[in-house]
């Protein structure tokens, strides 16, 4: 499939997702999560950019950068090829760690910020790994004055309060709350794709014997729901995706998604 050129962010604020290739886990131990965090900061010292948010997990890291002296593009690809050249080297292995093409969400307003920071630190309740405040490996412990100085808190916390004891205390309280939003995640790899989609769906029709067209018919409505619902729990599409694939407007899928009580 092409590749579309970013959009760039109007704040200069990015979420960025690097992802360990083939779902390995990047960050083994320890020392790997300590080398990443020096990396970010050696980088960090030529002011090519400033650090908001992180969370090293074992497969993946979250950041939530603004650019400074460079694009978001190219601080993403040293910060990537340090941390790959000693990766390899301590292994002893050859090819990619991350993802060829990482992923990116831009964030315009401080509200967005906000929330996308919360969420970053909220991955280890996620993953069932830790607490927010227990984790050593993400940028919350910062906030709250504790251990290394790596991210620019103080630009965050003056958006909560002028104040720098109550602003703690409102950071504090923010992150500590349920998030609802949707945000940048590392995707569950599913069996189903868009290179293989439509061969699944040709099978299922022709194993009941209907075509493509026929699923708009009244008579053919549990195969309709029962259709969609395998291809959400098969495949990362969305309810537009599939409403694509089918040949159905986004509405009809809804509704049955809705009369199946599957989540959308």
């Amino acid at each position: 499939m092409p590749r579309y050129a970013r959009i760039k962010s109007q704040t200069q604020i990015y979420h960025i997702i690097l992802r360990g290739n083939n779902r390995e886990k990047i960050f083994r131990d320890e020392e790997d999560k300590s080398k990443i965090i020096l990396i970010l900061e050696n980088k960090k010292k030529f002011g090519e950019y400033f650090l908001y948010a992180y969370c090293v997990m074992d497969n993946h890291i979250h950041l939530i950068i603004k650019e400074g002296n460079d694009t978001i593009a190219s601080i993403v690809k040293r910060i990537a090829a340090s941390y790959s050249y000693y990766f390899n080297k301590k292994y002893k292995r050859i090819g990619h760690v991350f993802q060829e093409r990482f992923k990116s969400e831009n964030i315009e307003d401080e509200s967005y910020l906000l929330t996308a920071i919360r969420y970053v630190h909220q991955n280890p309740i996620k993953a069932g790994i830790g607490t927010i405040e227990g984790y050593k490996w993400s940028s919350y412990r910062e906030y709250i004055g504790i251990g290394r100085k790596l991210t620019d808190t103080e630009e965050i916390l003056g958006i909560l309060s002028n104040a720098h004891d109550q602003a703690r205390k409102e950071f504090v309280r923010f992150n500590q709350e349920f998030i609802s939003e949707k945000f940048l995640e590392v995707s569950e790899e599913k069996e189903l794709d868009q290179f293989n989609v439509t061969e699944y769906i040709n099978s299922y029709l022709a194993e009941k014997g209907i075509g493509i067209i026929d699923l708009r018919n009244i008579s053919n409505k549990l195969l309709r729901e029962d259709l969609i619902k395998l291809l959400m729990a098969k495949s990362n599409l969305s309810l537009r995706g599939i409403a694509a694939e089918l040949g159905l407007n986004r509405e009809m899928v809804r509704k049955s998604v809705v009369s199946k009580d599957l989540s959308p």
